[in-house]
């Protein structure tokens, strides 16, 4: 009997990514463990992640990443801001203390990073120490150097991730911040106990729609051999869905080599405009949501100038379809958690116009797992 140690770590999938793309169910229900359970109105902690002054000494937060980790906290800003009504800043680690950025003792710090060991957020978290701000780490690395430096810790539960495109810890760190808004909200008495059960309710369901969205596989596979020749893609999304359109966008450059550009689809008409033709793929994400006309207007320019649209979307209108030239279809889900069901097709897409370049979807050249070095 042979026995390969690798293939089994990878439980039957070609690459770490994939496999780690189908955890990404089990990965949102351990995040959720001990912290809501069915039925709940309120969300608990393992430990106490608001300042010793409580809710009301918090002025504002001001949340720091890198890579993937800074998209992610822009999904939180919308989230924290729309529940708890708390203004958030976000900003690069490496950028941070370099501005000399007006922090103190009312300012409450969000670090977030997969690994623990980003160096710019590391130094940006003791700009803020020395500013006299409260740190919350945001991480899946218990007693990593980010989580041994904060005040408190919310730890991501998504297990190793092997492949250096993070898929499973970005989706959890969407869920940390979703789970806080609400238990931040509950505190300040801005949120009632039903409102909070109204919210969590679809929580639930997040880890059955993404097994619904890998049954549709197939169809993106196709579309991945349909584009794979592409030498540049547009992402477009628009308000809390803007931030997966540049995830879409860098998990395309990080593992398949094509420059591909993430915007907000309003500014689409400012500059990126004159990039489309024939030969370029936009990739839009469209929720039927009350930004969905908007959207809509922005593709018809899209068409209007020979582009080749691919429609990701939770619901596909007849309108839709005249003018897209691929759908691919995600569950509904509730406003704030419609970025999470429409990161998984981008994954997938990636994922498999890379195996169509033959480039190493594990291991893509120049990138390191953890960047440790400022």
């Amino acid at each position: 009997v042979e026995w390969d140690a690798v293939a089994a770590t990878k439980g039957g999938f070609r690459h770490y990514l994939r496999k780690e793309i189908n955890d990404q169910p089990q990965a949102w229900i351990d995040t959720m463990a001990g912290r809501v359970d069915g039925g709940s109105t309120s969300v608990r902690f393992e430990g106490e992640l608001i300042p010793p002054g409580g809710p009301a000494s918090i002025g504002r937060i001001v949340m720091l990443g890198a890579g993937a980790s800074w998209i992610t906290a822009q999904v939180g800003k919308f989230m924290i801001e729309d529940i708890a009504a708390i203004p958030v800043e976000v900003d690069y680690s490496s950028e941070f203390r370099y501005r000399r950025p007006p922090i103190d003792g009312r300012t409450m710090i969000i670090a977030v990073s997969q690994s623990g060991e980003t160096a710019d957020t590391i130094a940006a978290m003791e700009e803020g120490r020395a500013r006299g701000a409260h740190l919350l780490a945001i991480t899946n690395t218990v007693d990593s150097s980010i989580a041994r430096k904060a005040d408190a810790q919310l730890y991501t539960r998504c297990g190793p991730e092997t492949s250096v495109t993070t898929t499973k810890c970005f989706l959890t760190q969407l869920e940390a911040y979703y789970l806080f808004a609400i238990h931040l909200a509950a505190r300040m008495g801005r949120l009632a106990a039903a409102d909070a059960g109204k919210l969590l309710r679809p929580a639930f369901a997040i880890p059955g729609q993404i097994e619904a969205i890998f049954e549709g596989e197939p169809n993106i596979q196709q579309i991945a051999r349909k584009y794979a020749p592409a030498r540049d893609f547009l992402f477009l999304g628009r308000g809390i869905n803007y931030p997966i359109a540049l995830e879409g966008a860098l998990k395309l450059k990080e593992i398949s080599y094509i420059h591909a550009e993430g915007y907000s689809a309003g500014e689409m008409k400012h500059g990126p405009i004159a990039l489309i033709d024939e030969k370029m793929p936009v990739v839009v994400i469209i929720p039927n949501d009350d930004l969905f006309e908007k959207s809509m207007s922005n593709l018809k320019e899209v068409e209007s100038r020979n582009g080749r649209i691919i429609a990701v979307t939770n619901r596909a209108t007849a309108e839709l379809k005249s003018v897209a030239a691929e759908i691919i279809e995600v569950p509904e889900t509730n406003r704030m958690l419609t970025p999470v069901l429409m990161t998984v097709p981008l994954q997938l897409l990636a994922y498999h116009i890379a195996v169509e370049r033959g480039t190493d979807v594990d291991q893509p050249r120049n990138l390191a797992k953890s960047v440790t070095v400022e």
